[in-house]
């Protein structure tokens, strides 16, 4: 593959495949490593690429592959930096929204796999159930079933934290 089509797949996903990264890992350099590492293998593995599923659903499922990985590196979850809220908002917004931030994470925290994945992956990956149930092996209807019941535990949850 030549470089102008590998840097029109970059500029194209990219930002998609970061954003998968940092729904899993929840830290910026973490997640930053993943999605270049994504890339590199991807552009190396690109003539393997039977295109038997979308681009984006490809890339996401070789960054899984890495996160898994790096997870198993480590034998722990990375936790989610302290200085995650925005710096700009007033000093009451950053407490109200670090307390909710707490809240909604220490939610996800608890629910138990695939559901916290399957919310991830719909809320912040910006993933289409289609795409999520080819990232499991599963149809989109399990996708759309698992999400629906993901959010009933985190409403449930969240009344109780």
């Amino acid at each position: 593959m030549d470089n102008a089509a590998c840097e029109k797949l970059y500029d194209a996903y990219y930002m998609r495949v970061f954003s998968y990264a940092m729904t899993m890992a929840k830290d910026r350099h973490l997640a930053e490593e993943i999605a270049q590492e994504t890339f590199f293998r991807a552009f190396s593995k690109l003539k393997d690429f039977r295109g038997e599923s979308d681009t984006a659903t490809w890339l996401c499922a070789i960054a899984k592959n890495l996160y898994s990985d790096e997870k198993r590196r480590q034998g722990r979850f990375s936790e989610m930096p302290e200085d995650a809220v925005s710096r700009e908002a007033g000093v009451e917004q950053a407490v109200a929204e670090r307390d909710e931030s707490f809240r909604v994470h220490m939610a996800l925290h608890g629910l138990e796999e695939p559901f916290r994945e399957v919310f991830e992956l719909r809320v912040f990956g910006e993933l289409s159930f289609q795409q999520i149930g080819r990232i499991f092996s599963k149809t989109e209807n399990w996708a759309r079933v698992t999400y629906h019941r993901a959010r009933m535990k985190l409403r449930e949850r969240m009344e109780n934290v």
